[in-house]
């Protein structure tokens, strides 16, 4: 096994931790996350349809400027 996998599972396993203690904390001020403009939400008697362009644009953002400075750091 690769050393370097065991470093990047850690460093993994330590990003989530850190999402979940900032959603369980601080769930109460991100309710504005999934409702910004630009997310497509349709409603009607029987259907439901949630798909929020806008928010996974900004998550693919932000996941790829961390992995960005993650590589550029190790």
């Amino acid at each position: 096994m690769n050393p370097q996998l065991g470093k990047q599972l850690i460093i993994f396993g330590g990003m989530v931790v850190a999402i979940g203690i900032v959603l369980y904390f601080f769930s109460d001020k991100l309710r504005w996350f999934g409702r910004l403009p630009g997310d497509i939400r349709v409603e009607k008697e029987n259907v439901r349809f949630f798909f929020p362009v806008t928010t996974m644009l900004i998550v693919s953002l932000v996941i790829s400027l961390l992995l960005y400075v993650f590589r550029k750091l190790f």
